[in-house]
């Protein structure tokens, strides 16, 4: 799927955060939002992903040219962020079997939990999981959902050296077809990325 922003801004209150963004997002590549802690990287990739409404300007949606109801996007959009719940009754094994109704999996829960070593942990609820499991499952749903679309933000948050060699492992096995944008100040986190989006030069 490729993303077309024309002119694209979003305020809050009298505040831009940012304005007048006209860039194309092509599948497959892989794109980079960098900028200061608290510049609006995370807002701006929640506005591309339509979790958040623009203020101005358009956001188009397409698959293979024919286009992508914005309200229907989300379907094609896998989203993984430290700041995103989890439900925290359920098991890991239970979460992906649940996540597993909106969007389907590349492989069976099980194998994937397997992948991203927390096979030991897949009957226990995540409420008891550390930040670093918690983390890797949120990996776990977005790179083996079945979208031609992955937004990761700062997606290795919480995790430690090995976690960090699992996520490097996942851009390189999981990603080749899809449109990935990552927003981050980490280099090891957008080594992948082709191009840079640096949200500075937008701001007012």
């Amino acid at each position: 799927m490729d993303i077309i922003l024309t002119n694209t801004g979003k305020r809050y209150n009298r505040e831009w955060i940012f304005r007048h963004i006209n860039y194309s997002f092509k599948s497959p590549n892989h794109y980079a939002i960098t900028g200061a802690n608290g510049s609006g990287k995370s807002t701006l990739l929640q506005v591309i992903a339509g979790a958040v409404l623009q203020s101005e300007g358009n956001i188009e949606y397409a698959e293979q040219t024919q286009p992508v109801m914005p309200e229907l996007a989300y379907k094609e959009i896998a989203f993984c962020a430290p700041y995103l719940d989890l439900i925290e009754e359920l098991t890991g094994l239970e979460f992906l079997q649940f996540h597993k109704a909106f969007k389907p999996l590349k492989f069976n829960e099980t194998d994937i939990l397997q992948q991203v070593g927390l096979a030991h942990a897949a009957q226990k609820q995540i409420r008891y999981y550390s930040s670093g499991m918690k983390q890797r499952l949120k990996m776990a749903q977005a790179f083996f959902s079945m979208t031609p679309v992955l937004f990761l933000d700062e997606p290795t948050s919480n995790l430690d050296e090995e976690g960090i060699a699992l996520y490097r492992q996942l851009i390189s096995t999981q990603t080749k077809e899809k449109l990935v944008i990552i927003s981050s100040n980490e280099k090891h986190e957008y080594e992948s990325c082709g191009e840079m989006i640096e949200i500075a030069n937008y701001k007012i």
